[in-house]
């Protein structure tokens, strides 16, 4: 059993720790190893989310909405956390592909102290300013809608601190190239989620309390699981002693170095939706609730490209710290053209399934319609340009390349995105399209930009570690 699960634990870190210099550093194999269960863990975690507004579906369409406007500021706080978490990630798989065990361990407890103090703060004051905060994003929303967003939120944000301490476990997890620990966590935080939800909502008539319970103990449970696994003797990032959390500066100065920026670009990002869900709330519970639908079963349809984006930073990262360039640049243009392929199977799947897919929710005729109509514009414009816009940049913060992508990607979000749905809803009156059309225009315009900085390089001569 210990054999086995040090064979898990050490993976692609232990066949790359072994290469010469110039020889190819990930073989198709490992490269499936790594990938498949990632994929598999993206299919569950979007499954939560669409099980959520699913289950929910049936209390009502203000059940729905609510859900769906709280999860958008949900996802402004978990990308936060994603993007530490991926700072801690970067910096560990450098240090692995450099061999350097012992700061490897230390950048894996400083990550944790730096999650711990980020999602118990941000909880608190979540806590304690609920309702206004829902005013201050969504403005004036009907009241059961309200009443139904606040429960929600109240619920989600005692979930902060493990969905950091998850995040956190799961990216060292990848770094060494070891995806199958988090996938199992998330296949199995899943299944409480999805039965909770049916218990909860169906079973006791707890309707939004009940969906928010379910995601709660399910994410509790995949935080705990997946730090106990982190603490197994053969974990090569193990932490050693309580004390190694003690803060470090200068290692969460280096956490913090990939970390900030990719927390301000998602940040910025995630509050730019925001200001368009208060765009799409104005458009009537229709269109939110179309709004809902669309996002939960475009989160689907994104999996491929979802995936490889994760898998770029233990394989960019690895590479580059072992001082392979070039093969950083090939797996990452390799792992790129994988996301296009996938893309393209899920979307011309989206552009004729989506009547049949919009028709599993218990939605109204109009929202119904709105529905079908943004996501096969989605379909279209995704096929040929969200790779670009959401994989490949991983593979420039894997180098270390996070002022540039936090530039390009805040400038394009606010210009575009944001600046361009206002006017397309509020002076060509083009409703909840308006809005849609204005996310595929940043697309186009990040997706550019992110390619050209990835053909010359320079992404590749930044100092992580």
């Amino acid at each position: 059993m210990r054999r086995n699960f040090e064979w898990e634990v050490q993976g692609i870190m232990t066949k790359t720790a072994q290469v010469q210099p110039g020889r190819p550093m990930f073989d198709a194999h490992t490269l499936r190893r790594l990938i498949l269960p990632m994929l598999l863990e993206q299919l569950l975690s979007v499954t939560m989310g669409m099980a959520d507004t699913l289950m929910v579906s049936g209390v009502g369409e203000a059940a729905v909405s609510s859900v769906s406007l709280v999860d958008s500021i949900n996802i402004l706080i978990i990308q936060i956390l994603s993007a530490l978490a991926t700072g801690g990630a970067v910096i560990g798989s450098q240090y692995l592909g450099r061999r350097d065990g012992e700061n490897a361990r230390r950048s894996a407890a400083q990550l944790y102290t730096v999650l711990a103090v980020s999602t118990v703060s941000v909880m608190a004051i979540t806590l304690l300013c609920s309702r206004l905060v829902l005013r201050l994003v969504f403005g004036q929303i009907d009241d059961d809608v309200m009443n139904f967003a606040q429960t929600y939120f109240m619920i989600s944000a005692l979930s902060y601190p493990f969905i950091g301490a998850y995040n956190a476990g799961a990216a060292l997890f990848r770094a060494q190239g070891n995806s199958r620990i988090s996938m199992l966590a998330s296949l199995v935080m899943n299944v409480i989620n999805i039965a909770g939800n049916a218990l909860l909502i169906y079973g006791f008539g707890l309707g939004v309390l009940g969906a928010a319970l379910a995601t709660l103990i399910g994410r509790v449970f995949a935080a705990c699981w997946v730090f106990w696994q982190q603490q197994q003797f053969e974990n090569p990032l193990r932490i050693e002693h309580w004390a190694d959390m003690r803060p470090d500066k200068q290692m969460i100065l280096r956490i913090l170095g990939i970390g900030i920026p990719s927390g301000l670009e998602n940040g910025m990002f995630q509050i730019g939706k925001l200001c368009v869900s208060s765009l799409t709330s104005t458009l009537g519970t229709s269109a939110i609730a179309a709004n809902a639908v669309a996002n939960s079963i475009s989160s689907l349809v994104n999996i491929p490209g979802n995936t490889m984006s994760l898998a770029m930073i233990p394989v960019v990262g690895q590479c580059l710290g072992a001082g392979e360039k070039k093969q950083a640049k090939r797996y990452a243009f390799t792992l790129l053209g994988i996301a296009v392929a996938g893309l393209t199977c899920t979307n011309l799947a989206l552009f004729f399934g989506a009547p049949l897919l919009c028709a599993i929710y218990n939605l109204s005729a109009e929202s119904t319609r709105l529905c079908e109509q943004v996501l096969r514009w989605f379909a279209v414009f995704s096929i040929f340009f969200w790779a670009c816009s959401f994989t490949l940049p991983n593979a420039l913060r894997a180098g270390g390349d996070t002022r540039y992508t936090m530039t390009v990607s805040i400038f394009s979000m606010w210009l575009f995105r944001v600046i361009l749905s206002y006017f397309f809803v509020l002076h060509m009156h083009m409703g909840l399209l308006g809005v849609w059309l204005g996310m595929f225009i940043d697309w186009i315009c990040r997706g550019g930009l992110f390619m050209i900085r990835f053909v010359r390089g320079k992404w590749m001569d930044h100092k992580v570690i």
